[in-house]
């Protein structure tokens, strides 16, 4: 599979070129704009929709790859630059790396990974201008364009946000180039009551010089394309309309110019002070990042007889891509690739209302990794909530119901007992007379066996639809084709009632199991595109290589699904079989529906109001009479004994971390890799704490800082010196390097940190044998806006929340 990052120098993987004779298979994703992190309705309406489809035809041997990067140049970045007090470029860093990570963790196979802020995307961006300007395509025009006499600058498309003036709109956020309502594409000039989005000063009108691209001339190359290509390659009839729409309005000229400072600069005298626009520069993105992928990239993209070009986005690109882009690239006059395919979604919905990016609204790439449920899970929900039609909403009681009912009693439980019951040891007390000892029986008489036959042709059926549906890009129908084999799986085992016919009838048996542990194989094979982490665990547990799945046509596989019985050799022995899904609970739910309401704004002010409520009432109670005892109260002679409470649910509610002040710190006088610290944590007298952060931080850093201290572990003589407590600190994936979670400034020493949600009063002292510390800690990290949390909740202190300085996804402890 292709990685995100193919390295560099001699840790680059070869790059594929098309091979005559084969299907090549040129596949992009419309590529994601660097100013914020992808929600749900993103990542399914571009990178895993392709993602799927990519791997779909490396499953069925077609020679392909899959090219995609973040979109950094334009406005976007700018606007999103002068909200976080930064450069444009610090923007593009920080947000591709982000992106990175969240496909990464998505499992998203990408052979190129890319950015538009290169300077391959500026050379082959400028050599398509230069040929557009030779070939007379291009023409200079004065226009109108709002300038803000504040910003002394005009001010670009997303700069400005006014009323839409489309009838019967009226959405009063509409953005300078597009209304994110109704789909309008706009000049900034036709909004109503139009305002500056960096001082909200109304702007007035002024004249600049740019370059257009004169659509009308190259109308008529542009229909006999779309005639043509809309039918061959059985394009979605959302992206069918869409352009129609376009052309019924009757095509004008697109200014490709803007007066910005990042973007590609524009390679004419006249103009030297612009940048190209962004839907001119940002299509011609997938064919830099190629580039970068390999210096002969003309044969992917200059070579339409023999590669065929697929491409995955939202509606809300469509003309972009349908039009604009194919219109720059014919206008050149060069053989180029084409799109074939254009495969588009609706909006994804969440819970009552739209994702938005802007808005904060919605399931974010990061927040799904940070709920623990599996990756598999989150793919699987999305592609069968797939818009492919229509809009589609999420809401978590759906996703409970899907993983519940579709991934756990319906495919897991299926994979489950087939692979238990040949690995049971029937000599073993636990095996109860049945089982295989883990190995593959023989089955002679499979293709006579009526009951097996009949699934054998009902089976070939089903994966013959499946390849009809991938091949149409249809991959919500080719997911629920799948799973109807599993189904199918469930059907025969109780049908064949197996538990008896190893009895009764073993050499029935060992067909019925023999063809089960196939359709495991093939349902391994099926669900890779869609879940391929989850085909990995049963290759795994069916003791396979990590490469077998296959659906080639040149190795038989399509035509050996009608024979199940045969993908497995008898005497295989299997690996150990462990349940693949979990049940999500109903109060799991609930509390992932009460986080995730409203915008991350409202969120935010929610958990900073459950903080403050917490610390007032911890205010109203005295924590510690200064001499370092804690207070008791005093109870008369004739009060009986308490019953012993039930044990406390392990929780970080049971813990005492507390905000402390580092006083003292020297070297452990018998351990060079060791501090002693002295840490004021609000109880009169310092604690001795002994700490392993010699290599990782500075003698001189660790002085007079404010740190999170776990106050009430068991004391322990680390070399000499007995540790009274514990500093918290976080570590990346390898170990190589630590950083200290460090509260606000402002922060009281002394102050018993909160996590809003999981209340309680601390055990005096954790108890060893509970394991309670050994029980919290995995769910302690970091998410990637470097704050301290335990299972998505922060670390939380009067003065605000807990973070680290560099560390992202870090293990904390």
């Amino acid at each position: 599979m292709g990685d995100l990052s193919r390295g560099s120098g001699d840790d680059r993987k070869p790059f594929k070129l098309p091979i005559p004779g084969k299907r090549n298979i040129l596949i992009t994703s419309a590529l994601p704009y660097v100013n914020n992190v992808p929600h749900l309705g993103n990542i399914i309406g571009c990178v895993l929709s392709a993602d799927v489809f990519a791997r779909y035809c490396r499953l069925r041997a077609y020679n392909a790859i899959y090219i995609c990067g973040t979109d950094e140049y334009g406005t976007a970045t700018e606007t999103k630059a002068l909200e976080e007090n930064c450069t444009p470029k610090e923007i593009c860093d920080k947000y591709h790396a982000i992106h990175k990570e969240v496909y990464e963790w998505f499992n998203i196979g990408f052979d190129e990974f890319g950015r538009t802020s290169t300077p391959q995307q500026t050379e082959v961006c400028q050599a398509i201008f230069k040929k557009l300007l030779e070939n007379n395509w291009l023409s200079e025009n004065t226009m109108q364009q709002l300038y803000c006499d504040t910003c002394k600058r005009f001010l670009a498309d997303r700069l400005v946000e006014g009323t839409c003036p489309t009838q019967g709109c009226n959405y009063d956020s509409a953005r300078g180039d597009q209304c994110e309502k109704c789909g309008k594409l706009l000049n900034p000039t036709e909004l109503q009551d139009p305002k500056c989005k960096v001082c909200q000063n109304t702007p007035r009108i002024r004249d600049t010089n740019h370059l257009f691209l004169e659509l009308p001339l190259l109308k008529d190359k542009l229909v006999e394309y779309i005639n043509n290509t809309s039918v061959a390659g059985s394009w979605s009839q959302n992206a069918i309309q869409a352009t129609n729409a376009w052309l019924k309005e009757g095509l004008r000229q697109r200014c490709i110019t803007r007066d910005l400072k990042w973007g590609v600069p524009v390679p004419h005298k006249n103009f030297k002070d612009k940048v190209f626009y962004v839907w001119f520069d940002a299509p011609i993105g997938y064919v830099s990042i190629t580039s970068c992928y390999t210096p002969e990239w003309e044969k992917w993209w200059k070579n339409p007889e023999n590669v065929e070009l697929y491409q995955f986005m939202g509606k809300d690109n469509v003309p972009f891509h349908t039009v604009m882009f194919p219109s720059t690239l014919l206008g050149t006059g060069e053989n180029w690739t084409l799109m074939k395919t254009i495969s588009v979604t609706e909006y994804l919905n969440y819970e009552a209302g739209k994702f938005s990016k802007s808005k904060g609204v919605g399931v974010f790439g990061n927040d799904a990794k940070d709920t623990n449920i599996p990756v598999e899970v989150w793919r699987y929900y999305l592609l069968t909530n797939r818009p492919e039609v229509s809009d589609t909403l999420f809401t978590w009681t759906d996703l409970q119901a899907k993983l519940n009912s579709e991934l756990l009693n319906n495919l897991g439980n299926f994979i489950n007992r087939v692979l238990s019951f040949i690995a049971k040891d029937p000599d073993s007390g636990s095996g109860k007379g049945s089982g295989y000892c883990s190995i593959i029986p023989d089955a002679p008489g499979a293709e006579s066996h009526l009951l097996t036959k009949a699934l054998g042709k009902t089976v070939g059926d089903h994966v013959e639809d499946y390849i009809g549906y991938m091949e149409k890009v249809k991959l919500k129908s080719g997911l629920k084709t799948a799973m109807t084999i599993s189904g199918e799986g469930n059907a025969y085992l109780q049908e064949s009632q197996f538990w008896k016919l190893y009895k009764e009838d073993q050499p029935s048996c060992s067909i019925v199991m023999k063809t089960s542990a196939g359709l495991v194989y093939l349902l391994a094979c099926l669900l890779e595109p869609f879940m391929p982490s989850f085909s990995l665990e049963v290759l795994k547990q069916l003791n396979l290589p990590e490469t077998q799945a296959s659906l080639s046509e040149e190795n038989g596989d399509i035509e050996r699904s009608k024979r199940p019985w045969e993908f497995l050799p008898a005497g295989h022995k299997i690996g150990t079989p462990v349940p693949l899904f979990k049940e999500l609970k109903d109060e799991e739910v609930e509390f992932f529906r009460q986080k995730f309401a409203g915008s991350q704004a409202d969120r935010i002010i929610k958990a900073e109001a459950e903080a403050k409520k917490v610390t007032e009432q911890l205010a109203k109670t005295k924590v510690s009479d200064g001499s370092g005892k804690k207070e008791k109260l005093k109870k008369s002679a004739a009060e009986p004994k308490p019953k012993p409470a039930a044990e406390a649910e392990i929780s970080i509610s049971r813990l005492d971390i507390r905000v402390g002040l580092i006083t003292k710190v020297q070297k452990h006088p018998d351990a060079d890799s060791l501090y002693v610290e002295q840490i004021d944590v609000g109880e009169g007298q310092p604690r001795t704490v002994v700490s392993g952060l010699v290599k990782y931080i500075p003698i001189e850093e660790m002085q007079n800082r404010k740190v999170c201290v776990l106050c009430n572990l068991k004391p322990a003589t680390m070399r000499g010196v007995k540790s009274q407590a514990m500093v918290l600190a976080a570590s990346d994936s390898d170990n190589t390097k630590v950083e200290l979670v460090e509260p606000p400034q402002s922060a009281p020493v002394g102050e018993r940190l909160i996590f809003p949600g999981f209340e309680g009063k601390p055990d005096d002292v954790l108890n060893p044998k509970k394991k309670v510390w050994e029980t919290v800690q995995p769910d302690l990290r970091t998410n990637e806006e470097l704050v301290a949390l335990y299972k998505n909740v922060p670390f939380t202190t009067s003065a605000g929340i807990c973070k680290v300085s560099s560390i992202c996804n870090g293990s904390i402890r």
